[in-house]
């Protein structure tokens, strides 16, 4: 099947997109910084304008999204909106390494293969039967869960592969058979191998990189802590109900026009059994991720027996937060016997962690501290509170939701977390209205945004594969957005109350 790679016309557009920030951004620097802004004050009206520039380069990302960062945080410092001290703090902000200590395991995961094993352990079982709909429903439900835990972007590189192996031996022209396959099928296992692993990665506070960040900003802003467990209460029923509406749809536009796909169980055993037994590192790093998934979830078992009031609730939270709880399993990594008698992971490989993410993280929360301390954020909340009368709770909700998701449409997820959440915050605050609810629903908003293959890296990876025309992922991504956003504005409206 021929690629379809990205149109002339869409490659202007990222070309004209990407040179365009770079003069845009100086012209909304100097702007703002000329404008007449009476109520704000010298830090804050100087602030504003470098969070112009900051904004108009993530949503057109002419640079790298953590170069933006720094360069707006080292901006601050210049113009004296705060000391270096100040604006450099939330660099070493404790969810700061729980980003590391994740993204390390994940690493030793993704080196060791523990992904790969799970993803054909679940392919080649019995009950899948070689049936069209269940191969297409694990294959899924398998990129979700692991998304949960490593990268949205690595989950969908490796189940690209493998979907991709399962396609072209399906499609073999010298296999009886292949002619009767629907190539909608083929879009079909594609797409859910993009939207599983971006929806999975709202189960978890680590799921993808905007839940930290909007955890960030709820603790900073907002005053309210969302331990690992309780954030579970509310993602994975979230994550639930998406993907079964995701393979529903799935399953229905894209048939596979035959009962069975004859022979590919014994690919996927086939494939399995070159995994080989268990190794020394993959039982290490195992044993290293189980001990910080425990200490991640121990917190919520003691409040559920002993109360969130109780000694022994205060005592595990205040002794092993998650970010320790990260460094705890990280560590292990180093200690643990490998193959070949080295340890589970050594510190060449695990420095190729996406040292980027944690950069952006530090800029962007830097950037939402300052404009709470300058007075910025109270101000742009009542402005934006005359411009938008959402005086109702759930339509401020909604809207924050839907807002997030669009931003995240044009730029990447982190880039929306980071402009959208504290956004909604101050328009809350300003409102009276409760601001857990919206920065809830803008920060796991964030994370979709399925219509355009520039939309995620997710996206852009299985678009590459050619079996997607733009058309059906446009068609098949609305239709994700709106019961994403449908289903977080439900849940998050419902649960959040009986988590606080």
């Amino acid at each position: 099947m021929d690629i379809e790679p990205l149109s002339t016309g869409e490659q202007l557009f990222e070309q004209w997109r990407r040179r365009g920030g770079l003069l845009l951004a100086p012209v909304v620097f100097v702007t703002l910084l000329a404008w007449p802004m009476p109520t704000l004050q010298p830090e804050a009206h100087r602030l504003a304008a470098v969070m112009g520039a900051v904004v108009v380069l993530w949503v057109t990302e002419s640079l790298a999204l953590p170069v933006t960062a720094l360069i707006g945080a080292s901006a601050c410092v210049l113009l004296r909106v705060a000391s270096a001290k100040e604006v450099f703090a939330p660099f070493a902000d404790p969810l700061m390494f729980l980003f590391i200590g994740s993204f390390m395991l994940a690493r030793a995961i993704f080196l060791h293969g523990l992904d790969r094993r799970l993803a054909y352990a679940v392919l080649s079982l019995r009950w899948i039967d070689q049936r069209p709909s269940r191969i297409l429903f694990a294959f899924g439900a398998v990129a979700a869960f692991m998304s949960a835990w490593i990268s949205n972007t690595a989950t969908t590189a490796m189940m690209y592969a493998i979907g991709l192996a399962i396609l072209a031996f399906l499609f073999d022209k010298k296999r009886p058979g292949s002619a009767a396959i629907d190539r909608r099928y083929a879009t079909g296992l594609m797409l859910m191998t993009s939207f599983a692993a971006s929806i999975g990665g709202l189960a978890t506070p680590i799921g993808t990189p905007p839940n930290v960040i909007g955890l960030g900003f709820i603790r900073s802003m907002v005053g309210v802590e969302l331990p690992f467990f309780k954030w579970l209460l509310i993602g994975s029923p979230i994550v639930l109900c998406m993907f079964l509406v995701l393979f529903a749809y799935l399953n229905y536009f894209c048939p596979a026009g035959v009962k069975r796909l004859e022979g590919s169980r014994e690919l996927l055993v086939r494939e399995r059994a070159r995994l080989g037994p268990w190794t020394t590192a993959q039982k290490s790093t195992l044993f290293a991720f189980s001990v910080t998934a425990a200490l991640w979830i121990l917190p919520g078992i003691v409040a559920l027996a002993a109360g969130e009031n109780s000694t022994a609730y205060k005592s595990v939270t205040a002794s092993v937060p998650e970010a320790v709880a990260a460094l705890i399993g990280a560590s292990l990594l180093f200690l643990l016997p490998g193959n070949q008698g080295h340890r589970a992971i050594n510190w060449h490989q695990a420095k190729e962690i996406d040292w980027g993410v944690v950069l952006l993280y530090g800029g962007g929360f830097a950037l939402g501290v300052l404009s709470t301390q300058t007075g910025l954020a109270t101000a742009v909340g009542k402005t934006l509170t005359t411009w938008i009368p959402l005086d109702e709770g759930l339509v401020l909700l909604a809207a924050s939701t839907l807002v997030a998701i669009l931003v995240s449409e044009v730029t990447s997820n982190t880039a929306s977390a980071n402009i959208v959440v504290p956004v909604v915050i101050m328009v809350a605050n300003q409102l009276n209205a409760d601001p857990l609810e919206p920065a809830m629903g803008a920060t796991l908003g964030a994370s979709l945004g399925f219509m355009l293959p520039v939309s995620t890296p997710c996206n852009a990876i299985v678009y590459g594969s050619g079996y997607i025309p733009l058309g059906r992922m446009i068609r098949y991504g609305v239709l994700l957005d709106f019961a994403g956003a449908a289903t977080i504005v439900v849940l998050v409206r419902l649960l959040l109350p009986l988590i606080r």
